[in-house]
C-alpha cells in the first residue's frame, strides 16, 4: 500500500510543485541525485573515478512531450559525450527513449538515439538505453536491435519482475548484446510482473545465471543491485561458468550501498556507478523512495520546511 502511495506521488504535479520548491527536500534528493547541471554530474564522476570507480550518467527528463525538449536532450547528450572525451572521464551514458520522444514519435525517437550513438561513438563511449515500464520493454528493444545494426556502442537493460524476461534474456545472450539486469522499479499488473519480492529475486538469480552461462562473443552482464544475496548468487554464477571478469561488472545506484560497492571493488570486480543529474529529479526520487519506503516520511517532513 505505501509503494502504491509513492508511486501516485511520482506522477503528482502537486507534489512536484511542492518538492522541487522545498529547499529540504532538495537537500534530500542530492543524495540519490549529483545536482542539477552537468558540472555538477562531471564533478561527482571525477570524484567516483578517482575512487576506483566507473560511472554511466543519466540525464533526467523522461516522457517529454515536444521535439524541441527532445532536441534538448540530444544536445545534453552529445555534449556530455564530449566532456568524456575531453576531460577523460570513465563513464557511460545512460538514456531512456521516452526521452527521446518515443511516446509521440517513434520515428523522431530512433533518429535522435542513432545521433547520441554516434556521438558517444567519436568519444570512444557507451550508451546504454534504460528500460521503463512495460508499455515501453518492446519498443524499447526494438530499437535497441535496430540501432545495433550500425552502433555496436549500445546495451540493453532487462527486468527480473517481468514474466517475459527469460526469453528476452536468452534471445540477447545468444546475440551477444550487452545486458544490465535490474530488478525493477515500477508498478506492473500481475499478469505482467510478479508481485512477490521472492519470485522477482528468484528471476533475477535464475536470469543472471542463464545469461552468463549463454552469452555469445561480445557480450557481457552488469548486474545492477544493492542486495548483497543477488551480489553473491552472481559471483557464484560467474566462478561456475568460468566467465572472465572483463565480461561482468557490478552497477549500484548513486548515493545507495556505498559499502558493498567498496567491498566489490576491493575484490577485483569492476563496479559502475549510475549518476543521475538534472532539473527534473522528482520521478527518479520518487522511484527511489519506493524502493525505500522508510525514507518517505523524512521526505514528507522536509516538503514543509521552509530551511
Amino acid at each position: 500500500m505505501l509503494r502504491r502511495l509513492i508511486f501516485a506521488l511520482s506522477r503528482s504535479r502537486t507534489g512536484a510543485r511542492i518538492a522541487m520548491h522545498a529547499p529540504g527536500v532538495r537537500r534530500f534528493s542530492r543524495r540519490f541525485v549529483a545536482g542539477t547541471s552537468r558540472a555538477d554530474a562531471i564533478e561527482a564522476v571525477r570524484r567516483l573515478n578517482a575512487a576506483g570507480f566507473e560511472a554511466t550518467v543519466s540525464f533526467l527528463g523522461e516522457a517529454v512531450t515536444s521535439p524541441a525538449e527532445v532536441d534538448g536532450a540530444v544536445a545534453e547528450f552529445s555534449a556530455f559525450a564530449a566532456a568524456v572525451k575531453a576531460e577523460g572521464l570513465r563513464s557511460h551514458l545512460s538514456i531512456k527513449l521516452t526521452e527521446l520522444g518515443l511516446d509521440f514519435d517513434r520515428d523522431l525517437a530512433r533518429r535522435s538515439l542513432n545521433v547520441v550513438l554516434a556521438r558517444a561513438e567519436e568519444a570512444g563511449t557507451f550508451v546504454r538505453i534504460d528500460m521503463e515500464d512495460s508499455h515501453h520493454t518492446q519498443a524499447t528493444l526494438d530499437l535497441f536491435r535496430e540501432a545495433r545494426a550500425t552502433h555496436r556502442n549500445a546495451g540493453a537493460v532487462i527486468q527480473s519482475s517481468l514474466r517475459r524476461s527469460d526469453a528476452d534474456v536468452e534471445a540477447l545472450a545468444a546475440e551477444g548484446a550487452p545486458v544490465r539486469l535490474v530488478k525493477g522499479a515500477y508498478r506492473e499488473p500481475p499478469d505482467v510482473a510478479y508481485a512477490s519480492k521472492i519470485d522477482v529475486d528468484a528471476a533475477f538469480v535464475r536470469l543472471a545465471d542463464a545469461y552468463l552461462a549463454r552469452m555469445a562473443e561480445g557480450g557481457w552482464l552488469a548486474v545492477a543491485t544493492h542486495d548483497a544475496r543477488m551480489v553473491r548468487a552472481a559471483v557464484r554464477s560467474v566462478e561456475a561458468h568460468g566467465v572472465p571478469r572483463d565480461r561482468v561488472e557490478f552497477q549500484m545506484l548513486y548515493g545507495i550501498r556505498g559499502d558493498l560497492q567498496r567491498q566489490l571493488r576491493d575484490a577485483g570486480y569492476r563496479v559502475r556507478v549510475y549518476v543521475p543529474y538534472g532539473s527534473h529529479w522528482y520521478p527518479y526520487l520518487m522511484r527511489r523512495l519506493a524502493e525505500h519506503p522508510a525514507n518517505l516520511w523524512f521526505f514528507v517532513r522536509n516538503a514543509f520546511r521552509r530551511g
